[in-house]
This record gives C-alpha cells, structure tokens and sequence, in this order.
C-alpha cells in the first residue's frame, strides 16, 4: 500500500526515485579516466579472489587506448599492505583475504592490458576509495580536472566509494558501467543503480567514448 506520500516500497525501482533522486550531472571539459585495481588478484583464475571480469578488462583496455589517443591524463590505482596489514587498520581485519595485497606479492601487479606508462600517475591505497589516505586529489586539481571517468574493480567496493568520495571532493564522477565489474551480476547491477541515482552518472562505454572525442579541447 502506497504511504501518504505517494511512496509504494512495493512498486518498481524507477517509480521509486522518480522525481527524488533522478538528478543528472553534466561533465566538465577536462576529465581524465581513473582506473581502479585491474590486477592480477581479480583476474587470475587461481585467485581466491577471481572475479571472471574479463569483459569489463576488455572495455577499460579500450577507453585506455583512446584516453591515451586524446591526451587524456590517465591514473592508475592498486592495492599495498604492510606485512601483516600494520597499515589496513580495521578494514583489513574486516577483511583477511586481503593479506594476498602483501607488498610483494604478485597478486598486486596490474594486468598486462592496462599496464601504467611511465608518464602515468600510480595511486597506491589501502582502503576502498581512491581518495582515502592518498594525493589523488590534489594530483587531479593540479591538472585541473574537472571529471573523472571511473572503471576498474569492483563496482561495489572501491568503485563505489572512489565514485562518492569524487563526488564529495568536487569533481563530476561518471563510471563506465562497461568498463567496472563484480563478482556477482546481482551485486553490479544493484550498485550502479544506487551510484547513479545518488553520486555520479553511469554511462556506457560508448557513451564514454564520444565525450572523451567530442569535449571540448
């Protein structure tokens, strides 16, 4: 039964935030695409932490491609503890899998497909967003990005709270839903539903592609 408010909890999610959280965001003119943790930890089939994300490897191998085409900056993020998690705090603890970021441990190494240039910002992290305990912000705002195109893993974790933590410093947070991925479709689908609606804009990888083309210059 539908509240006085014209709430129905048991209608379908699109009347749910029709006219509440059905905002959108219009991208700035100088992004730049943040890629977050495509190693090997996801993508190694003997991964305790596999998550069978190669498509999303494969759409964020593209947008790479042609960030790097048009002079996009690009940054590159990943996973690093200290022996024993000193520095993962309560997360880590929350979390015992995620000792397999070890520093030196292989599972920590970006795949081969979106392997960093040199001239290619590398953020290493502890936590789940990107801006947590990091420079990335004050690296982007040094380079006057305005917006920052979001693919890597997983949609909802450090995607997720990378994309609200963007939001909350300032810059227009766009995830490429082509480009992101998660263990499970359910879980991917129900976070980018809940991202756009309340953080960011969720576009395609197409879509993606033509603003990057098409911005002003």
């Amino acid at each position: 039964m539908a509240a006085a408010s014209g709430l129905n909890k048991e209608g379908s999610l699109a009347d749910n935030i029709r006219g509440v959280f059905d905002g959108a965001l219009q991208p700035g003119a100088r992004p730049c695409l943040l890629i977050i943790d495509f190693v090997q930890a996801y993508l190694k089939k003997d991964s305790p932490l596999y998550a069978g994300v190669e498509d999303a490897l494969a759409s964020t191998k593209r947008l790479l491609a042609l960030a790097r085409r048009q002079r996009l900056p690009v940054v590159h993020t990943r996973v690093e503890f200290l022996p024993g998690g000193l520095d993962g705090g309560i997360f880590f603890r929350k979390l015992p899998l995620l000792k397999i970021f070890e520093k030196g441990s292989p599972m920590g190494n970006f795949h081969p497909d979106v392997m960093p240039l040199p001239n290619e910002v590398i953020v290493t992290k502890q936590y789940a967003s990107a801006f947590f305990g990091t420079s990335l912000a004050p690296t982007l705002r040094a380079q006057g990005v305005d917006t920052v195109l979001i693919a890597g893993l997983s949609t909802s974790g450090c995607v997720r709270a990378t994309a609200t933590d963007a939001c909350q410093h300032g810059f227009i947070p766009i995830v490429v839903e082509d480009a992101v991925g998660d263990r499970h479709n359910q879980v991917h689908e129900s976070n980018l539903f809940d991202i756009k609606a309340k953080y960011a804009e969720v576009w395609d990888e197409e879509a993606a592609s033509m603003y990057i083309k098409n911005r002003e210059q």
